[in-house]
This record gives structure tokens, C-alpha cells and sequence, in this order.
């Protein structure tokens, strides 16, 4: 993993904050869904990399169809069938809770007017149930989703795509993101890279730019 410098301060705060969302304002957890469902963690993590491998999710995130998908899974696996059908119908238990301390951040951010989007790597479908579920998804004036624009995190097309959708400027917007590749990627296109650790190191990276948290 990559170490990124202390984010310096600046003469001015950034006009526009965009956020990711999992594992920054939404906990995700892939095992979650499989524990009560495999004898051990064992069993889920062998499940979760040879079954429903990482690199196979990410073909949801960059749009590919739910049920290709799955009907791919099954033909190699078919005796986990029950198993790959529950990846999607019970998608939800991967994303239990918003992450409290993030959720209070955004919320300060949007309180003194500072425009607020996100952009998130998230298979199509999922994401429109799992905006349902949570309150603050009120607060972003636009959301760019890698499932829908078939493009995802680090490419920079989805980075430029954000920026020439909602009219905003790099130079002046602040990206967050769990990941340090999609950091880099953003810093490439000009914006503030943040890499999230936790709430309380984010707070003190927004307050060092100026900006409310």
C-alpha cells in the first residue's frame, strides 16, 4: 500500500467534496453474508476466493448483467447454486450499517453548503435498494455509478465523466476514497486526493483544507 503524504494546507478550502462510498460512508463486508450460511470462516474465505472471487464482483461494479453473472457461477459451481443466488438476493447483509462517524462529517459539510457528490464502483440494481435504505444519500447533489456508466475507479474517463457531468472543477473539489489506487487516479485528474483511513483522521484532513467537519 501506498503512504501518502500529510495533505498540505491550503489558502483557500475547496468549493466541492466528493465521496466515495463503501468502506468510507457504508460498511462493507463481503463474509458477512456467507457466515451463517458456511460451517466456518474457512469455508467463507475459500467460498469468497474460488466461487465468488474478487475480480468476478468487479465485473458487476463495471456493469455487467446480474444474471450472466450469476448463470456463469453456477455452470462452474452448479452444486453451490443456493449459495451464488444468495450474492444477490440477499446483497443487502454485505452492507450492514452506515459508518456513523463519516454519515456526522457529510452531514457538517452539508449543513455549511458545501456541494457535495459521490462516486462509487457499485453493480447496477444494488445500488438503487441500497440508496433506499440510507438517509444521508439526500445530501449529494449527483452520484456517479460504475455500474450504470460501465467505466469504474481508477480509470480516469469516470473520474473526467463526474467532473464534466456536474460542472465540477478538480482543481477545486476534494475526492475520498478507501483505496489508495483510486486516490492516485483522482490526484492525476486534479483534484485533492484523501485517503480514508477513519472518520477522525478524515475530520482533521478536511479541517487542515479549510473545509468543515
Amino acid at each position: 500500500m501506498t503512504a501518502h503524504a500529510p495533505v498540505p494546507p491550503r489558502q483557500s478550502p475547496p468549493a466541492t467534496v466528493v465521496f466515495d462510498l463503501g468502506n468510507v460512508l457504508l460498511t462493507w463486508d463481503r463474509p458477512r453474508l456467507y457466515r451463517d450460511r458456511l460451517p466456518d470462516a474457512a469455508a467463507v474465505d475459500h467460498f469468497l476466493t474460488t466461487v465468488l472471487p474478487m475480480d468476478w464482483h468487479a465485473t458487476l461494479d463495471g456493469g455487467r448483467e446480474w444474471d450472466e453473472a450469476l448463470a456463469e457461477r453456477i455452470a462452474l459451481y452448479p452444486q453451490h447454486e443456493a449459495l451464488i443466488r444468495a450474492y444477490r438476493t440477499h446483497f443487502s447483509e454485505t452492507i450492514p450499517d452506515a459508518i456513523a462517524g463519516t454519515v456526522d462529517i457529510l452531514e457538517q459539510l452539508a449543513g455549511a453548503g458545501v456541494p457535495l457528490y459521490a462516486l462509487t464502483n457499485f453493480p447496477m440494481e444494488v445500488f438503487d435498494e441500497t440508496r433506499d435504505r440510507f438517509g444521508f444519500f439526500r445530501h449529494f447533489r449527483g452520484i456517479v455509478v460504475s455500474g450504470y456508466e460501465k467505466m469504474m475507479k481508477p480509470d480516469p474517463a469516470i473520474f473526467r465523466l463526474l467532473a464534466e457531468r456536474y460542472d465540477i472543477r478538480p482543481e477545486g473539489a476534494v475526492f475520498i476514497d478507501d483505496l489508495p489506487a483510486n486516490v492516485a487516479a483522482a490526484e492525476g485528474c486534479g483534484f485533492t486526493g484523501l485517503h480514508f483511513t477513519g472518520p477522525e483522521k478524515l475530520a482533521a484532513d478536511l479541517a487542515r483544507l479549510g473545509l468543515p467537519a
